[in-house]
């Protein structure tokens, strides 16, 4: 019982798909139509970049990164801007969970004999940073990724359509950074090996394995596998072959990648996959989502995904939008707010929670005033003035 009870508390978003699911397949039994609802070119090609990333980071390739940006800030708010803008822009790359896993140990670092608020706050805005960051590009985030083949978009498109979100978002994450304390640094200066050695303890051992040096043949590997992965996203290869290409690679050279992907996560996608297809086959439900969506898609999909998440939230309205861009614009600003409403938000909070000098009641406090001040301002330029 407490193996399920746990299981539970690790894995809530796919526990609660599970049940959809079982729900949805007694109401429509199965039947061919099942066959249609799997997208497995979204499901390939995200199993394919999780390995990939997961292959870089197992080396140290982001911690070593890391380490080297630490040695170039001297004060709170150059750290905080710095680190910031590190996850902005990575995560347009390598997704907003693996920009946090990097760097807010690094932070909690650095940090360490500063105010607690200066921490919380630091904490928060490359929280935020890297939620926001990761709406520009398909790659950036698992929703994206989904909506990105739903709607049949070529990548610059996409980027274009999510340029006016990303822009505002890098505005509103300088404004947060500079506003911190310019006081001294306290602890810095400290060796990679350090830094490595006590993300370690912050995060767990088991998900840190930074080596000495880094193995340049395997660093290459990744890199040229990145690149392929990036062809499917142009439409320059076809999902299966980058698919083959990964799993040959990984088969021949470092097969115990196979063991860090994410498979839970590609669960949870298969479960959404058939109850969000078992709706669709639900004439009345059909028709409600569809009136309530309609010419409401940026609005609805930020309420969606308070309460469900915005990954969940994406697959489950997608079905019923014609606005595609605009449930872009509503999951993604969606992310900002509760601490669900982007996983990834739970991952900040379970390093920074993990703290012996940890004050998690006004970490939320913090939290819920950042986010829910910069989702109130994207609401007012949607709703005001028109923002589209």
């Amino acid at each position: 019982m407490k193996k399920i009870t746990g299981f539970m508390k690790k894995e809530p978003v796919l526990c609660i798909a599970a049940v959809l699911m079982v729900v949805s397949i007694i109401i429509v039994p199965p039947c061919e139509a099942y066959v249609t609802y799997i997208d497995t070119k979204v499901l390939c090609l995200l199993f394919c970049l999780m390995a990939v990333v997961a292959g870089l980071k197992e080396m140290g390739f982001f911690d070593r990164i890391a380490a080297v940006l630490s040695r170039k800030v001297s004060t709170v708010r150059s750290l905080t801007l710095l680190l910031s803008l590190v996850c902005f822009f990575s995560a347009m790359l390598i997704t907003n969970d693996v920009a946090l896993i990097t760097f807010v140990p690094l932070t909690v670092l650095m940090l360490k004999g500063q105010k607690e608020g200066d921490v919380i706050r630091a904490v928060v805005i490359e929280t935020i940073a890297a939620n926001l960051g990761s709406c520009l590009t398909p790659i950036g985030n698992p929703q994206n990724l989904y909506l990105y083949g739903f709607g049949g978009y070529e990548a610059m498109a996409f980027m274009w359509d999510m340029l006016p979100v990303a822009a505002v978002s890098l505005v509103a994450i300088v404004g947060l950074s500079l506003a911190t304390s310019g006081e001294k640094l306290k602890v810095g200066g400290q060796s990679a090996r350090e830094i490595d050695e006590a993300q370690g303890e912050l995060i767990g051992p088991e998900e840190v394995n930074v080596k000495p040096k880094l193995p340049v043949g395997k660093m290459v590997m990744y890199i040229l596998l990145f690149a392929v992965c990036l062809l499917e996203v142009f439409h320059v290869l076809h999902y299966l072959v980058v698919l083959g290409i990964v799993v040959i690679a990984l088969l021949i050279f470092d097969r115990k990648i196979f063991a860090k992907v994410d498979y839970m996560l590609l669960l949870t996608f298969i479960a959404f996959f058939v109850f969000i297809g078992n709706l669709g086959q639900i004439e009345s439900v059909r028709i409600l989502l569809e009136k309530l969506l309609a010419g409401r898609e940026i609005l609805v999909g930020i309420a969606a995904s308070q309460v469900f998440s915005n990954v969940p939230a994406a697959m489950l309205l997608a079905e019923f939008s014609t606005d595609i861009k605009g449930l872009l614009w509503g999951v993604n600003m969606g992310g900002l707010g509760t601490l669900i409403a982007s996983m990834a938000s739970l991952i900040s909070y379970k390093i920074y929670a993990n703290r012996g000098e940890a004050k998690c009641g006004k970490y939320m406090g913090w939290f819920s005033l950042y986010n829910f001040g910069l989702l109130a301002l994207f609401v007012v330029l949607v709703v005001v003035f028109g923002w589209k």
